[in-house]
């Protein structure tokens, strides 16, 4: 399997990292869903090198993930807002942290807290079957062949 290939796998976690799955992106969404959209905010806060900086930005613009805006009436200056194929991946970066504060966690308890903005709790992402609501957990759900999709 070669990495400029993944987008074409048969297998959806290999399509998925295809778009996120180097070390930058991850973190470039992390900092839209604090609300940072703007080139330099991105630079600043990740210590990206602006080449490599560009060319994510440019990637997640072409996959949709995120789009373009001028700011400020500057044509040259943009806003990177996420849409909504975007907003979707915000449960994958939920499940990292949960997943870093659990077994790799800091000394002062996690960084950053979680909150479901319906109910107000502070709480930790979990997943849920969605035909029953029961939890899913590392041992109670398999994978299976799925014989109508293309193979």
């Amino acid at each position: 399997m070669r990495w400029q290939d993944l987008e074409t796998e048969t297998c959806s976690v290999a399509r998925t990292l295809s778009v996120i799955g180097d070390r930058w992106t991850p973190l470039i969404l992390r900092e839209c869903f604090f609300g940072n959209t703007r080139f330099d905010a991105f630079e600043k806060r990740l210590g990206i090198p602006r080449r490599v900086l560009s060319d994510r930005l440019k990637m997640l613009v072409e996959k949709g993930v995120l789009r373009r805006e001028p700011y400020q009436g500057h044509a040259r200056r943009f806003d990177y807002l996420l849409t909504e194929r975007g907003r979707d991946l915000r449960p994958i970066l939920l499940t990292m942290i949960a997943w870093g504060d659990k077994h790799m966690p800091m000394a002062g308890g996690p960084p950053r807290r979680v909150r479901h903005l319906d109910c107000g709790a502070v709480m930790t992402p979990v997943l849920h079957c969605s035909a029953c609501g029961g939890a899913i957990t590392a041992d109670n759900v398999t994978t299976e062949a799925n014989d109508s999709a293309a193979a």
